[in-house]
C-alpha cells in the first residue's frame, strides 16, 4: 500500500502538484494520466522512493516494483536470466550451486566434502526461495514478453534497448512485489506480449499504478484514474474504470462550464446593480456589500480548465544534397558469438523514405546507431554523400547529455543559435521560463522526446534517422510528430512499432532485418509493424 499525504511536486521552481493526498490499496489499479510534462513520471519516482516531494509525505508498506521509462541495469556483464532471477535473490544462489557443482566434479577428499556442504546449503536456500517452480515461473514471464532462451543466456550489454527494457519488466513482474509502478510498460513490446501483459495486470492482486498512452491497456486494466492537471496543480481522482472516467470527466467539464456561466451571469447582474446604487450616498454600503458578494461567487468557483499547450513540431528544412547523401555497404554486426545481422546494403537517396522492420533483437536500433555514427560495424562501411547533414533521433535519448541543462543541450547541438533564439525554439516545444535550466536527467520520457526533436529542428538535416519517435508521447503530441514526418521534405529512415508512424511516412522501401532484404513497400508489410 502507498499513502501520499499533502504532497507537493515541483521541478525546479515550477509547481506541478500542490497539497495532493491519495492512497493506493491492494486491488487498486490506477491509471496515472495527463499531458506530457504534467508530472506523471516525477510523481511516480517519488512513489517509488527514488525522489522526495517538495512538501508532504509518501509512505509505503510492502515491496514496490518500479519500471522507469529508461532501462536501469547495474552490472551489464550479468546474463539476462540472472537479472530476472535477482528479483527474488535467486541469481546469487544459482551461481553458488553452479560453482559448487564445478568444484565437486574436479576435486576429491576434504575439498569435495566442503563443496558438497556448500551445494547442500545453497540448495536449501534455493528451495526456500521457490526453487525450480520459481525458475519455471521466471521462464514463463520472459517467454510471454517475447524473450527467447538464447537472449536470456546473453550478457545485458549485448542486448538492444528494447530487450533490456523487457528484461527489466520481466524482473519486476517476477519480483512478487505487492505494488507495481509501471511507466509506459508497453514500449518495445510486440502485439502478443501486450495482450499477455494486459491479462497479467488484470489478474494481479496487488496495487498498480500505470502510466500509459496505450488506451487498450488502460481500458482492460484500471479501476481508478488519477488525472494530473498541471494547469490547476491538482489531481482529479475518479474511482471508476477507463471508459467511465472519460464520460465522467466530460460531464465534469460541462458542469464546470455551466456553473461558471451561471455564476458569471449572476455576478454581473449584482455588479451592475451595485454600480447603480453607488450613485446614492444612502445606498453606498449596500452597493459595496453587493459587489463583495459577486466577488465571492466567482472566487468559490472551481478554476476554469485551460486548454493544454501543445508542442508545435516542425522538422527542419533540409539542406541541399546530392542524389545519394548516404550509402551503406556490406554492414555486419555481432556481439561475441551472437550474430545480429550480416551483409546489409542500403542507399538513401535524396528525399527517400525507408522503414526498417524486424523482430525485437533483429538489429534495427543497432543499424541506425551505425548509420548515425554512434556505433561501428564489424565489416562494411557507411559512406556520406555530397552535402550530407545527418539528424539522429535515438529511442533511448543517447543524443542528450543528461549532465547538461535543456538550454545547454540545445546550444551544443546548434552552436549557431544565440541564447535568445535557442529559448524561442525551446518555447515552441513547451520549455519556457525556468524549464530551460532543468538538467536533462530529470526530464520525463515525453520531455526528453520533445528536447531531442527540438535539437533536430535546428540541424538543417537532409537525412533523418528516427528510432521510435512516437514513444512516450501523449496522443496530441503524437499527432504533431506524425504531421511533421508527413510534411518533411528530406530523407527518412524509420524504425517504429507505431502503425500510424508508417502511414505518415508513406514509405517507398522496406528493409527487413536481420536478413538485410530490401523490397519496395506494399501494404502486406503493414502486418509486420506491430510484431517488429
Amino acid at each position: 500500500m502507498i499513502t501520499a499525504s499533502h504532497v507537493e511536486v515541483r521541478v525546479g521552481a515550477r509547481l506541478l502538484l500542490s497539497d495532493v493526498s491519495f492512497r493506493v490499496n491492494p486491488g487498486d489499479k490506477v491509471g496515472l494520466v495527463g499531458r506530457n510534462g504534467a508530472g506523471k513520471t516525477t510523481l511516480t519516482t517519488m512513489l517509488a522512493g527514488e525522489a522526495l516531494p517538495a512538501a508532504g509525505t509518501i509512505t509505503k508498506s510492502g515491496s514496490v516494483g518500479y519500471l522507469p521509462q529508461d532501462p536501469r541495469t547495474g552490472d551489464l556483464d550479468v546474463t539476462a536470466r540472472d537479472r530476472v532471477l535477482s528479483a527474488r535473490g535467486l541469481d546469487s544462489v544459482v551461481r553458488t550451486l553452479r560453482s559448487a557443482e564445478l568444484e565437486m566434479s574436479g576435486v576429491g577428499g576434504t575439498q569435495r566434502d566442503r563443496a558438497m556442504r556448500r551445494y547442500a546449503n545453497a540448495e536449501t536456500e534455493f528451495l526456500a526461495r521457490g526453487g525450480y517452480a520459481a525458475e519455471a515461473e521466471a521462464a514463463q514471464v520472459t517467454a510471454s514478453l517475447g524473450l527467447p532462451d538464447r537472449v536470456l543466456s546473453q550478457p545485458l550489454r549485448t542486448l538492444s534497448g528494447g530487450q533490456r527494457r523487457r528484461i527489466e519488466l520481466a524482473r519486476i513482474l517476477f519480483s512478487d512485489a505487492s505494488t507495481l509502478l509501471l511507466d509506459e510498460p508497453t514500449n518495445h513490446l510486440d502485439a502478443d506480449s501486450i495482450v499477455w501483459l494486459r491479462d497479467f495486470l488484470r489478474s494481479f492482486n496487488g496495487g498498480l499504478v500505470v502510466i500509459s498512452h496505450d488506451v487498450a491497456l488502460l481500458d482492460n486494466t484500471v479501476n481508478r484514474v488519477f488525472h494530473l492537471d498541471a494547469n490547476r496543480a491538482e489531481i482529479d481522482i475518479y474511482n471508476v474504470g477507463w471508459k467511465a472516467y472519460l464520460n465522467q470527466r466530460e460531464t465534469d467539464e460541462r458542469r464546470r462550464k455551466r456553473e461558471r456561466a451561471n455564476a458569471e451571469r449572476k455576478a454581473g447582474a449584482l455588479l451592475t446593480q451595485a454600480d447603480k446604487m453607488r450613485a446614492k450616498a444612502t445606498k453606498a454600503v449596500a452597493a459595496k456589500n453587493m459587489a463583495r458578494r459577486a466577488e465571492r461567487m466567482l472566487a468559490d468557483l472551481e478554476p476554469e480548465r485551460r486548454s493544454d499547450r501543445v508542442a508545435k513540431i516542425r522538422l527542419p528544412d533540409p539542406a541541399p544534397a546530392g542524389k545519394t547523401p548516404l550509402r551503406a555497404t556490406g554492414l555486419s554486426k555481432s556481439y561475441g558469438s551472437l550474430e545480429v545481422f550480416t551483409d546489409v546494403d542500403l542507399a538513401i537517396d535524396k528525399g527517400s523514405r525507408v522503414v526498417v522492420l524486424g523482430l525485437n533483437g533483429a538489429g534495427k536500433t543497432t543499424l541506425l546507431r551505425i548509420l548515425g555514427g554512434a556505433d561501428k560495424a564489424d565489416t562494411g562501411a557507411v559512406e556520406p554523400g555530397h552535402g550530407l547533414q545527418l539528424g539522429y533521433y535515438a529511442q533511448e535519448h543517447e543524443t542528450l547529455d543528461v549532465t547538461r541543462t535543456v538550454r545547454e543541450n540545445m546550444l551544443t547541438s546548434a552552436p549557431h543559435l544565440t541564447d535568445t533564439d535557442a529559448r524561442k525554439v525551446l518555447g515552441s516545444f513547451l520549455f519556457t521560463g525556468d524549464d530551460v535550466d532543468k538538467p536533462a536527467r530529470v526530464l520525463s520520457g515525453g520531455e526528453k522526446t520533445r528536447l531531442a526533436l527540438a535539437m533536430l529542428v535546428c540541424s538543417s538535416a537532409n537525412v533523418l534517422l528516427l528510432d521510435e519517435p512516437t514513444n512516450n508521447l501523449d496522443p496530441v503530441s503524437r499527432q504533431e510528430i506524425l504531421g511533421a514526418i508527413r510534411s518533411y521534405k528530406g530523407a527518412i529512415v524509420l524504425v517504429t512499432h507505431d502503425e500510424g508512424a508508417v502511414e505518415a511516412l508513406e514509405p517507398e522501401r522496406v528493409l527487413l532485418l536481420p536478413d538485410g532484404v530490401e523490397d519496395l513497400w506494399n501494404p502486406d508489410y503493414a502486418d509486420l509493424i506491430s510484431l517488429a
